[in-house]
């Protein structure tokens, strides 16, 4: 028996706009596949486009060890990033807007040409490049307590809340991404650390995977598309009333309140 898309997607839009999450998606349906859970995705994405809004870019998650532990995830997520995702940095972020936020600290690129196909190579994804900023990626589970599978976070198109941009601006030639440190501070006290290496080694090799994986679907990404590959570190919790920081050392920072 196959899934009611529609209805799948119906009940993760209530979900979202009303910050309440489910008990399940699938439940125990046993003919569940990969395919059926991006399916569920993408019917979000359509509605929500229909309704007005735009895709921005795609993103990547649970490529790090780190991030698979902590949510019992074994292999990585992807879902389409919406316009109406993206914050402005240093600026107010509600929580009422959220069921049970995290926040990732993460490279974007922001392209300047097109890039995707089975084929794709690390050179192409250099070649489609314009420039790299810090960001903040809050992710979200609409399921309860994030007691998720892939087909769960899949189907929540990867489990993503918002995206914050920095705006220091830097080529690839002027950034080590696979080796670069960085931070998620809270409140001046560092809640977690790690290295862009964490991200399949590095995030530009990331963004390959992306690619190649997607293909299959007939994805690929545009001019000014924002991609993000994943984090570099644990997720942090989000506890309302605090003020936070993601730093790359040797780059720059990006920050927002995050409020009640």
């Amino acid at each position: 028996m196959s899934i009611n898309v529609e209805s799948v997607a119906q009940r993760l839009i209530e979900a979202t706009d009303q910050r309440a999450p489910l008990e399940e998606i699938f439940g125990t349906e046993p003919s569940m596949s990969v395919a059926d859970s991006f399916r569920v995705q993408q019917e979000v994405v359509r509605r929500r486009v229909a309704a007005g809004d735009q895709v921005a870019g795609f993103k990547l998650g649970n490529i790090a060890k780190a991030m698979q532990s902590k949510f019992g995830v074994d292999q990585p997520d992807y879902g389409y990033l919406l316009a109406s995702q993206f914050v402005p940095e240093n600026l107010a972020v509600s929580a009422q807007s959220y069921i049970q936020p995290f926040v990732e600290l993460e490279p974007a690129f922001i392209l300047k040409g097109d890039l995707g196909g089975e084929h794709t190579t690390v050179a192409d994804v250099i070649r489609a490049t314009d420039y790299v900023v810090p960001s903040l990626e809050i992710i979200d589970s609409r399921v309860r307590d994030w007691k998720i599978g892939i087909f769960d976070t899949l189907a929540d198109s990867g489990s993503s809340g918002a995206v914050i941009l920095g705006s220091q601006p830097r080529r690839l030639t002027e950034v080590n991404l696979a080796d670069m440190p960085g931070h998620v501070v809270v409140d001046g006290e560092v809640a977690a650390s790690g290295n862009t290496s964490a991200i399949y080694g590095s995030p530009l090799s990331a963004i390959v995977w992306l690619c190649r994986r997607v293909a299959e679907y007939g994805i690929s990404f545009r001019e000014g598309d924002v991609v993000i590959p994943g984090s570099c570190l644990e997720a942090v919790s989000l506890t309302p009333g605090t003020s936070v920081t993601g730093t790359f050392e040797g780059w720059g920072e990006v920050s927002f309140d995050y409020t009640p």
